[in-house]
């Protein structure tokens, strides 16, 4: 008995054996194969001129962003559910020579906001707010002030995350390290600190798209002031804890362990912006700090909400509704392109000196993010993405090819 008892469990270890070693190599293969793709992405990267066409002569990652007047970029991919590679390349700091790795952080810029309108709907799903409420009902600090456009229409929810506000204030410039940073209060009412115009509703809501960072900063008070937290606290507890964004943080001074892992911003001439990098007061138009594994992990997170595959994130319902097209602009707190197999959710970022962008393709789990620390990263973001969808036979990533 103790005889077959013993074979029986060398038969057993020698198959547990085998079957490990075929594990390792399915698993080495992948990563080789991974390598490769990766070889060829920086080795093929086409220049686009301005009618979105193909230089004939593929050049260097490195290359591009030479011409450009690149520092640096960081780059994930990731396809059903999983990310495939990040790698980062070039320099986080021109000054001390410090090189960009997958760990990272640049400002996501106005990436920003489809994480804060994500957040958004998760309140929503917990009634805290309804989409289509007049903003005003629950604002304590502050109120839209009314004019001759509100009369009968609204600002709500809906309109703030779809640019469909009538709100003013497209962008913000961010301050100087030295400046006085206003608060979110004098930011909408504004005050004498501030940079950036009052916010005020300039046209009737839900009349036609009018971009405003001014409106996602409205959504910002109305978050805070329906919960009673801070909306960095408020975004960790809603968003990014539970996706596992555990390099990503809306606060200010950032945490020390993420403090030195930011990259400085470099402007078009390529010189350092003014103290490494603007601070961004207006946390929910353009406060985020990650890395672009970090926001795959946020892109493939929604993306399995709005295939029914995990609403950990946010419910189908929700999901779908941010997805879905408003008339005359894009999606809700996202923007949208392509049909069938090429629909994809995506947005752009450009805060000073950072330059990034982030798309999924919402029925199949697969898609990029990249991030730079430079003015004029926008052209080589272009290229890379067409890269990169070329050598995986993806369809088009890029806004609206």
């Amino acid at each position: 008995m103790r005889r077959i008892n013993f074979g029986f469990i060398v038969i057993s270890l020698l198959t547990l054996a085998c079957n490990s070693n075929k594990k390792n190599k399915i698993v080495d293969s992948t990563i080789g194969k991974e390598l490769s793709i990766q070889s060829r992405i920086e080795n093929n990267i086409y220049k686009i001129d301005e009618n979105g066409k193909n230089d004939s002569i593929a050049t260097t990652l490195e290359s591009r962003m030479e011409a450009l007047n690149v520092p640096g970029v960081s780059i994930t991919v990731f396809d059903n559910n999983e990310i495939l590679w990040s790698k980062g390349y070039g320099k986080k700091n021109k000054e001390t020579g410090e090189n960009v790795n997958k760990s990272t952080l640049f400002q996501a810029a106005s990436i920003s906001k489809p994480v804060a309108s994500v957040a958004a709907f998760k309140l929503i799903e917990k009634n805290r707010f309804s989409l289509n409420e007049n903003v005003n009902s629950k604002l304590d600090r502050w109120q839209v002030p009314d004019n001759q456009f509100t009369r009968i229409e609204k600002v709500t929810p809906r309109r703030i995350m779809s640019h469909t506000s009538g709100l003013s204030t497209s962008g913000f410039q961010g301050y100087n390290k030295k400046d006085s940073i206003p608060t979110l209060l004098e930011i909408v009412q504004g005050s004498d600190i501030t940079n950036s115009e009052p916010v005020r509703v300039v046209q009737k809501p839900g009349e036609s798209e009018l971009y405003s960072g001014g409106g996602m900063e409205v959504l910002q008070m109305l978050m805070e002031d329906v919960t009673g937290e801070a909306f960095p606290q408020l975004l960790n507890t809603l968003i990014l804890d539970p996706t596992g964004m555990e390099n990503s943080s809306f606060a200010y001074p950032l945490p020390e362990r993420l403090d030195s892992l930011t990259a400085n911003g470099y402007d078009e001439n390529g010189k350092v912006v003014e103290g490494g990098y603007h601070i961004y007061p207006e946390k929910a138009a353009a406060g985020l700090w990650t890395n672009p594994t970090d926001l795959a992990l946020f892109m493939i997170a929604l993306g399995k909400s709005y295939r029914g595959e995990d609403n950990s994130l946010l419910s189908q319902e929700s999901a779908r509704t941010m997805m879905t097209r408003v008339p005359g602009a894009g999606g809700i707190g996202i923007g949208i392109d392509g049909e069938g197999e090429a629909f994809r959710f995506r947005h752009t970022g450009g805060n000073a000196g950072f330059v990034c962008y982030a798309v999924s393709f919402a029925n199949k789990g697969r898609g990029l993010v990249i991030m730079t620390n430079s003015d004029n990263a926008f052209p080589l973001v272009h290229e890379i993405v067409r890269t990169i969808s070329k050598e995986y036979n993806w369809p088009a990533m890029w806004m609206r090819e």
